[in-house]
């Protein structure tokens, strides 16, 4: 017989393990309070398939250790998953513009790019990246390319990101697609919905031989009812940024205004971008254990946090002025993060700015996923799947 298997929430970790798991012939349910798979933070973000370049406020270098391998194994594991290639990918490098108020100096961040780059190209599947990476090299921009006074050095690095509801559309597709896999959406999760009995574990009564706990919004909680105390230290954050489509191509540049509580732009195919400006999206912050459930933005919100995104990083990269003149559909949209990390992006000192301490845990059969980084799901979700299938 089939195990069975109840997957707590179906963002870009769920899917991915949901499909990894039936392929191994597991039976799953896939839970969901939202109408629709992948609809909230893993749809509407940066995707920044990550090499560790934006970490240089950890020199450790073990956040960027973390995230690598699943960085360069995005793309394969990605393309097997919804059977075609990956499109709306940024096309060239990405700008790191250093502001003026960085928690780490531009001499600092060279040389820790320097050393990122170095693991960059001695790791394996580097030619399997978004582009290939196997001779990556660093560049320092001239002085006469910096975007404003507000810049005060400026470099690349070979990160690229891809456009995430397009995926998030075929992800959700191959769910649906799968026989074996149940979707049971609208349908919140709360501690006293799962119930552990003998070695059976029930969720909202139904029986299951394992429960994966993969949400953001809400997992810890759940953790701490069934015997998974979080470690201290950690946050949630609602954010959210512009979407926004243009009515010509555009070619302004992806780059991120680092490093700190700034904001970033990503050009996927020239018409369609990501723009952001940290103190305008963060609507929301909270070190408890049961995060608030974020409140319905308004029309006047939403102008007034493109207003804000405008204003903040147009002062540090003036291009993003084109991407908003040119604009045919702009788009606020979100969704909870968690972070095993606090504190202020602007204090250097802030173990947010440490981003190596996550991935699972299990009590018995009860797992818990923290994700980590969007783009370390897959590989996290193939090797949980492994694991599983080998248990």
């Amino acid at each position: 017989m089939s195990k069975r298997i109840a997957i707590l929430g179906a963002g870009i970790m769920g899917a991915c393990l949901a499909l990894f798991l039936a392929r191994r012939r597991f039976e799953v349910t896939l839970f969901d309070e939202a109408s629709a798979p992948l609809s909230g933070a893993s749809r509407w973000n940066e995707g920044k398939i990550h090499l560790g370049y934006l970490y240089a406020a950890d020199p450790s270098l073990a956040t960027a250790r973390r995230v690598l391998p699943g960085g360069l194994a995005f793309k394969p594991l990605m393309e097997d998953l919804i059977a075609g290639e990956l499109e709306h990918v940024t096309a060239s490098d990405d700008l790191y513009l250093v502001h003026r108020n960085s928690v780490v100096t531009p001499e600092t961040i060279r040389a820790y790019f320097e050393r990122v780059t170095a693991l960059v190209r001695e790791a394996s599947g580097a030619s399997r990246y978004l582009a290939d990476v196997s001779r990556a090299e660093i560049r320092t921009l001239p002085a006469d390319e910096l975007a404003s006074d507000q810049i005060i050095a400026g470099f690349t690095a070979p990160e690229r990101s891809v456009a995430t509801a397009p995926l998030a559309d075929k992800l959700a597709a191959a769910l649906v697609a799968e026989p074996r896999i149940r979707l049971r959406l609208r349908m919140r999760i709360s501690p006293n919905d799962i119930v552990e009995d003998s070695d059976t574990w029930r969720v909202h009564g139904e029986p299951f031989d394992y429960v994966v706990n993969a949400l953001w919004h809400g997992r810890i909680a759940i953790d701490a009812a069934h015997g998974l105390m979080p470690r201290p230290g950690w946050s949630h954050r609602y954010r959210v940024s512009a979407f926004v489509r243009t009515a010509r191509p555009a070619a302004t540049p992806s780059a991120v205004v680092a490093i700190g509580p700034f904001g970033d732009v990503k050009n996927y195919n020239g018409r369609d971008f990501y723009v952001s400006w940290y103190p305008a999206g963060l609507l929301s912050e909270s070190e408890a254990l049961h995060a608030p459930s974020p409140q319905p933005l308004s029309d006047e919100d939403k102008q007034r946090i493109i207003t804000q995104i405008q204003n903040g990083l147009g002062a540090s990269f003036p291009a993003v002025g084109a991407i908003f003149a040119d604009a045919e559909r702009i788009a606020i949209e979100g969704g909870y993060v968690f972070a095993q990390g606090k504190g202020s992006l602007a204090d250097p000192s802030a173990t947010l700015h440490q981003r190596s301490q996550f991935g699972v845990e299990r009590r018995g059969r009860y797992i818990s996923v923290d994700t980590g980084k969007y783009s370390t799901a897959p590989l996290m979700a193939l090797e949980l799947a492994n694991a599983l299938a080998g248990a």
